[in-house]
């Protein structure tokens, strides 16, 4: 069952890039004290991610901020060089790449999909949420496209 408004995010290890190499980051770390978006996707270099779904945020990062976010952050199941290069890539220098090389997180909050069937694996939903200190506040998930997950929803809800 998926995380719900209102629950706490668990505290799961995820990983950035470094200055030399990964490094863990748990999200009790990452959510203590602030406010932050969180946006997932399938899988970074894919074609509506690439194209809509992350440049949606980084041509808005300033007015997401503005509104009180401390952090925006998005998550995929790819290992910490993918995230990096993807994020190098679309000039993503406002978001914090995260890698969920395990499917970790997307696990723990319940919105995982499997995608073996095209040899893809267990993959991240595309989903976007606002979490206040470690609480989630806004939640929405999209089974196709982006139309609830992005930038722009998430401007309308904070």
């Amino acid at each position: 069952m998926a995380i719900q408004v209102g629950e706490r995010v668990p505290n799961i290890e995820l990983q950035v890039m470094g200055s030399n190499g990964p490094e863990k980051l748990s999200t009790g770390e990452l959510f203590a004290g602030k406010k932050v978006v969180v946006f997932a996707v399938p899988g970074a270099f894919t074609p509506t991610c690439s194209a809509a779904h992350l440049p949606g945020f980084v041509v808005n990062a300033d007015q997401i901020k503005a509104r009180g976010v401390d952090t925006i952050a998005c998550t995929s199941v790819n290992d910490a060089f993918v995230m990096d290069a993807w994020g190098k890539a679309s000039n993503a220098e406002e978001i914090l790449m995260l890698a969920d090389g395990l499917a970790e997180f997307a696990t723990a909050v319940g919105l995982t999909q499997d995608r073996t069937a095209t040899k893809m694996g267990i993959r991240s939903q595309r989903y976007a949420m606002i979490v206040d200190d470690g609480v989630v506040t806004w939640l929405e998930v999209d089974e196709k496209g982006l139309e609830k997950t992005s930038a722009e929803a998430v401007l309308a809800a904070l």
